[in-house]
């Protein structure tokens, strides 16, 4: 399988990882609370079953927890950055609490779309492309 940018394209976006084209999800926008959550059981375009078996998506969790330490990571690394820069005053040690509140901010903004994204891969990795 050659990752291309259609690839990388219909993960980000949620698609189908059969056909690149049915969403994974009923409704589009993850910003819809009531709603992000709520899966198509199959693939309005190739029939892709999206329900494997009960309990598929609990491994995804793992693939979450990856994507919101990758999240940290790099909210120390633009603090960091903008401190050698000299745009704010950031040591870790002594400024703690502006780490916390741009990462659970950062996390709390981001979190639907690690949910989405998360499931996203999780089904991919599983799914052979025909």
């Amino acid at each position: 399988m050659s990752w291309d940018f259609s690839n990388l394209r219909s993960l980000l976006y949620c698609k189908c990882p059969q056909c690149h084209s049915g969403d994974l999800f009923v409704e589009r926008n993850a910003y819809r609370l009531k709603r992000m959550a709520d899966m198509n059981s199959k693939c309005t375009v190739c029939d892709e079953d999206f329900q494997r078996e009960p309990g598929f998506y609990f491994g995804a969790a793992y693939v979450s927890y990856a994507l919101t330490v990758a999240l940290w990571v790099a909210v120390l690394v633009a603090l960091t950055t903008f401190d050698a820069v000299g745009l704010i005053e950031f040591g870790f040690y002594t400024h703690v609490v502006t780490f916390l509140t741009v990462g659970i901010t950062c996390l709390l903004v981001l979190l639907p779309l690690i949910y989405r994204i998360s499931r996203s891969i999780w089904i991919r990795l599983f799914v052979k492309r025909k």
